[in-house]
């Protein structure tokens, strides 16, 4: 293969609960992204994004990268990796420091002491840190600051969402990316990524709800002024909706699923009368034909359910008022028909799909809600070679324990070769 300077070379992996995706992206002379690279493989070892195989979760990674690093003729040898799942949890934290820098004026070292304290919490042992993302700083009572280096002051405090999750749940995945030969750059929380892929800055600026809908897991970030404000995951996901069509219509589940892509449809009332689909039977059986109304009226109960969670999630986490930008939908599930305009009935917010955004290269193959946060993680990748500010601090103290763990683990998958 092909050999490429590293730096140029950006690989994002997407662990899902259904499949497991490759972007390679290589930042070309105009610094835009370009997609060189793309592999998708089904997912078997995950349950609600969490890892319950190692083993398929190993091969599912190994045949997605092998596809994509084919496609790109490079050799991919680290990537940034998506982490969700129904173990996250996220909160906001406030820091405070005296500005220690000459004239009293604000250092990166100062932003760094800020970052540090507002994220000094006590967590349970069996929780970790992620990411701390810096919302805005304050200078002597000075609110709205996004960049405080520079600035006179003699107090700096910060306000940060702070991220965790479950420490086995960190070690699976970071396990079963180093078993399948690969190093970690970073763990990044998948609505982060999908927000770099989706959402325009306009739109975090004013205020917007990302939702990303994956198969056993729906994922929800609030974007406020910029940064994120609130995140939750819901255990609920398009395996949902492919589970209630199996067993409402009495079909195999990877039936029911060819089934939910193919005729789907979330508003009943959008479809014409007359309308039949064939459902495979079980058993042995023939088909049936049966009405695409019946099929829709298994699935709208349970996008109704999903979006009046989300109404209420966003109702409790007191910025409904402030999301002035609307929804933006991504994820596999939210490719399916009616679901922006029921949604949309329900949480009362403009809506529309989110596509990957601000890339080359390969943009037919990626250009898909399923692939936002494999093309996410690249862009992200891209960006933390940025200079300077809060977005240097932003995953500060989640790479300092990132590194511990992957270490660990280099150490104990290198010891299975004794055996």
């Amino acid at each position: 293969m092909a050999k490429k300077e590293q730096n140029s070379i950006i690989t994002g992996l997407d662990i899902g609960t259904t499949k497991t995706c490759a972007v390679i992206g290589e930042v070309g002379e105009d610094n835009r992204i370009h997609i060189i690279g793309f592999g998708s493989k089904p997912s078997k070892g995950l349950r609600r994004g969490v890892v319950v195989n190692i083993d398929s979760t190993v091969r599912s990674i190994l045949g997605a990268v092998q596809e994509a690093q084919d496609m790109a003729g490079v050799q991919v040898e680290s990537v940034y990796a998506g982490i969700a799942g129904s173990h996250i949890k996220g909160f906001n934290s406030r820091g405070v420091v005296a500005v220690a820098g000459k004239d009293r004026e604000v250092t990166e070292e100062d932003v760094k002491g800020v970052i540090e304290a507002a994220s000094a919490i006590n967590i349970p042992l069996d929780r970790q840190i992620i990411h701390v993302i810096p919302q805005e700083f304050i200078v002597d009572n000075q609110d709205g600051v996004k960049e405080p280096v520079g600035m006179s002051g003699v107090r700096l405090e910060a306000e940060v969402h702070i991220i965790t999750g479950a420490v086995t749940s960190v070690q699976n995945i970071i396990k079963s990316v180093l078993k399948a030969g690969l190093d970690i750059e970073e763990l990044v929380l998948e609505q982060l990524a999908s927000s770099e892929a989706t959402l325009e800055a306009d739109e975090q600026e004013l205020g917007t709800v990302l939702v990303n809908i994956g198969g056993g897991t729906t994922d929800l970030s609030i974007f406020i002024n910029g940064s994120v404000a609130h995140t939750s995951v819901l255990s609920l996901g398009g395996d949902h909706f492919t589970n209630d069509i199996s067993v409402g219509l009495r079909t195999p589940v990877a039936e029911a699923e060819s089934i939910k892509c193919e005729y789907g449809c979330a508003l009943a009332n959008m479809i014409s009368d007359g309308e039949n689909i064939e459902v495979p039977s079980v058993g042995g059986r023939p088909p049936r034909q049966l009405s695409r109304q019946v099929l829709c009226e298994i699935i709208e109960p349970r996008a109704e359910e999903i979006f009046t969670l989300i109404d209420q999630d966003i109702s409790n986490s007191g910025y409904k008022h402030l999301v002035a930008g609307g929804m933006v939908l991504t994820g596999g599930a939210s490719v399916m028909e009616g679901l922006p305009e029921l949604a949309e009935q329900i949480v009362g917010l403009p809506i529309r799909r989110g596509y990957p955004q601000n890339i080359g290269g390969l943009v037919d193959v990626v250009n898909s809600p399923l692939y936002t946060t494999a093309v996410g993680l690249v862009l992200y990748g891209a960006k933390k070679g940025w200079p300077a500010g809060a977005k240097r601090f932003r995953n500060n103290v989640g790479n300092g324990l990132l590194q511990r763990i992957t270490k660990h683990m280099k150490s104990w998958v290198s010891s299975l070769a004794v055996f």
